[in-house]
C-alpha cells in the first residue's frame, strides 16, 4: 500500500495556512487513484412512480481486457478499462430491463441471462448487438457458471424461503437441461440470524416470517465451490450474502458458519447483498454488491464494490470495514487483504452548517449525519442556492464526495445533463477557493467523488448550485470531505462486555466505555480472534444490539474507536 505522508511543523503552519494548499514536492509519490462507495454512476430513473433512481443485482466480468458491468434496471450496461471512467452501452436485441442479469464467457462469447428472460449472446458487447441463444434458463435470479472443464451450470432462486437450485445446461445443444433442477439450500432462520427480516438496529420483537432467499452466485477457488446467496430482503440495511461450500458444482453444500461473509449494515450507505464476485485485471478478487436507500420505494438502490479474498483455510472474506470511505481502485494494491485505503478520515460528521434556504423536514444537519436515507434540501433548484459547513478547525482535505438527493425531480430514464455546482473551501469563511468546478459541463454524477490533485487546508466548505436537472430542488444527502483533522488518535476502548442472549443465540448486546476523543466506534466480530471480518459502525452510542449471529457458533468481538484523524483498534474478547 502507498500512503502519502505530510509533516506539519509549528514554524511553517502559518505559511501553509496562508497558501491554503499543500503542494506536493517533486519527490513526493504519485497519488494513486481512489474511489468511494456508492459507485458514482449515472443511475437511471425508473419509468414508474414514485420517481427514484435504481440499479441493483450487479454482475461484473472481465472480457477482452475491460470491465463489463451489468446491473438491473439501467437501460444498458457499462464498460471501463480503469474502473474509474465508465461508458454506457445501450444494446439491441436484449431484454435489458429485466431484473437480476448475469453474464458468463463461453468459447469467446458473452452469454447474458436475467429473470425469466432466456439466454442471449454476443461476441462484441461494445457494439451491443445481441441474439437469442436459448429459451432455457427462464428462472428467478439466474446465475451462469462455467467450470474448469467447460461444463455449464445455472443456479437460480428468488422466493420467500428458498430454495436455491442448480441445473446443468448443454451450450452445444441450445442450453438444454441435462438434469432436473436440484435444490441446494433454503432459509434456516431459526439458526441463521442474518436471515431475520429486520433492520440491524431493531431489537425484538421482530418479524419472524420467512427470509427472502435470492441472488445466488458461484465462485470456484482452490478446487472448492462457493455458493453465495442473498438475504433477508433488498430493502433492509442488513441485506447481505451468506455462503455455502462444496466439492462439486451440484453439491452437497455445507453452510459456512462465518456467514454472512458480505455485510454492511451501517455507515453512510448500507447493504451488501445480491452480488457477484469477480477478479480484476490482476486476478485479485472483488465483490460488487447491491446497497439500499429504499426511502421513496423499496427498490431505490445503488452499487458498491469491496475487496474480497480467501483465507488459507478457504474462508471467504469481503472487507466492508469503513467501506464507504475512500479506497484504492482495483489494481493499485497488490494485496488488498492487507489494507486498501489511503487512511483518509471523514471530516464533516455532524458539523455545524448553514444554507441559503431549507425545505421543511429537510434541515441542513441531514447533509452531515452519515445517512443516505436523509437529506437537506433547499426550497428551490435555482442557481445560487448553497450549503456551507464549518469543520470546526483547519483540516487537510484530500477528497470530496457530493451525494445529490434528487428532491422533487421529475424524470424517467437517463438524464441528459446533471447537477452543476462549485465546491469551495476557505480558512476564514471570507476568502474562498474552488476545489471542484462542475459549473461549465454538468454531468450526471449523483454520487460525485473527487480526489484532489493535492491536499488543501481548509476550515470551511461551501457547495453552490449552478444547475439542478429534471426540476429537482438543490438537495444533498451527504456532503462528505475526507482527509485528516490533524489531531490525535482517539483513546482505546475499554470495558467491553458481550452478552449473548441465552434464549436466542442469534442475538447479542455489546457495550463498552466511551473512548477519549472518539467520534464513533466500529464493533468488529468473527469466528476467531484474528478474523473479525464482520462489523457495525456506531455513532452516538456505547451499546449495540445485533441479531445476525449463528446458533451454536462462538464469536470474538472488539471495538475500535475513530475520529477525523485516525482509528485505534481494540482488543478481541470472547463473546460466547
Amino acid at each position: 500500500m502507498i500512503l502519502l505522508k505530510y509533516t506539519f511543523m509549528t514554524g511553517i503552519m502559518s505559511c501553509l495556512v496562508a497558501a491554503l494548499s499543500t503542494a506536493p514536492s517533486a519527490a513526493a509519490p504519485t497519488r494513486q487513484q481512489t474511489f468511494c462507495n456508492p459507485m458514482d454512476l449515472p443511475y437511471c430513473f425508473r419509468e414508474d412512480d414514485p420517481v427514484r433512481r435504481e440499479a441493483a443485482d450487479p454482475t461484473l466480468t472481465v472480457f477482452h481486457g475491460e470491465y463489463w458491468l451489468f446491473p438491473s434496471k439501467s437501460e444498458g450496461y457499462w464498460h471501463s478499462k480503469d474502473f474509474i471512467h465508465w461508458e454506457m452501452v445501450i444494446p439491441t436485441g436484449l431484454p435489458i430491463d429485466d431484473y437480476a442479469p448475469d453474464v458468463a464467457e463461453i468459447n469467446g462469447k458473452l452469454y447474458w441471462t436475467a429473470c425469466q428472460a432466456g439466454i442471449y449472446t454476443t461476441d462484441d458487447p461494445l457494439k451491443g448487438v445481441w441474439t437469442k441463444a436459448s429459451d432455457e434458463g427462464n428462472r428467478g435470479d439466474p446465475a451462469l457458471f462455467v467450470d474448469d472443464d467447460k461444463r455449464v451450470y445455472l443456479y437460480s432462486g428468488c422466493t420467500n424461503g428458498g430454495p436455491i437450485s442448480v441445473v446443468e445446461l448443454d451450450p452445444a445443444n441450445g442450453f438444454k437441461e441435462l438434469m432436473t433442477y436440484k435444490p441446494l439450500m433454503s432459509q434456516d432462520i431459526a439458526h441463521h440470524g442474518a436471515e431475520i427480516m429486520a433492520e440491524p438496529d431493531v431489537n425484538p420483537p421482530y418479524d419472524e416470517h420467512d427470509s427472502w432467499i435470492e441472488g445466488s452466485f458461484m465462485t470456484k477457488h482452490d478446487g472448492k465451490y462457493y455458493l453465495q446467496y442473498a438475504c433477508p430482503g433488498t430493502q433492509f440495511k442488513s441485506y447481505s450474502d451468506g455462503v455455502y461450500v462444496g466439492n462439486s458444482p451440484t453439491g452437497p453444500f455445507t453452510y459456512c458458519s462465518y456467514s454472512p461473509f458480505s455485510s454492511k449494515p451501517t455507515g453512510f450507505v448500507a447493504g451488501a447483498g445480491h452480488s457477484s464476485t469477480f477478479q480484476d485485471l490482476g486476478r485479485r478478487y472483488w465483490h460488487i454488491v447491491t446497497m439500499t436507500i429504499s426511502v421513496r420505494q423499496m427498490f431505490e438502490r445503488r452499487l458498491g464494490v469491496f475487496p474480497t479474498w480467501f483465507e488459507p483455510d478457504g474462508q471467504m472474506v469481503c472487507n466492508t470495514y469503513f467501506g464507504d470511505y475512500p479506497q484504492y481502485v482495483p489494481g493499485v494494491v497488490k494485496d488488498p487483504s492487507k489494507g486498501n485505503g489511503p487512511g483518509w478520515m471523514l471530516l464533516t460528521l455532524n458539523k455545524s452548517a448553514q444554507a441559503s434556504s431549507t425545505l421543511d423536514n429537510h434541515p441542513v444537519s441531514m447533509a452531515f449525519d452519515e445517512n443516505i436515507r436523509t437529506w437537506w434540501s433547499a426550497k428551490t433548484g435555482n442557481p445560487g442556492e448553497w450549503l456551507q459547513v464549518d469543520l470546526g478547525k483547519v483540516c487537510r482535505v484530500d477528497a470530496a464526495q457530493v451525494n445529490f438527493a434528487d428532491e422533487g425531480a421529475q424524470q424517467h430514464g437517463h438524464l441528459k445533463d446533471g447537477y452543476g455546482y462549485v465546491l469551495q473551501v476557505s480558512l476564514d469563511g471570507n476568502k474562498w477557493t474552488a476545489i471542484v468546478d462542475r459549473s461549465k459541463a454538468p454531468r450526471d454524477a449523483p454520487h460525485d467523488y473527487v480526489q484532489l490533485d493535492h491536499p488543501v487546508m481548509a476550515r470551511y466548505a461551501k457547495l453552490t448550485n449552478t444547475h439542478s436537472p429534471a426540476e429537482a430542488l438543490f438537495s444533498v444527502s451527504g456532503l462528505r470531505l475526507f482527509g485528516s483533522g490533524l489531531g490525535h488518535a482517539p483513546g482505546a476502548v475499554t470495558g467491553i462486555d458481550v452478552a449473548r442472549d441465552s434464549d436466542d443465540q442469534r442475538q447479542a448486546t455489546i457495550s463498552w466505555n466511551a473512548a477519549p476523543n472518539a467520534d464513533g466506534y466500529v464493533v468488529r466480530y468473527g469466528v476467531a480472534k484474528d478474523r473479525l471480518f464482520s462489523n457495525y459502525q456506531v455513532y452516538g452510542n456505547t451499546t449495540l444490539h445485533i441479531h445476525t449471529l449463528n446458533v451454536g457458533v462462538p464469536y470474538f468481538f472488539s471495538v475500535d474507536s475513530f475520529n477525523d484523524t485516525a482509528v485505534t483498534q481494540g482488543k478481541a474478547v470472547v463473546g460466547g
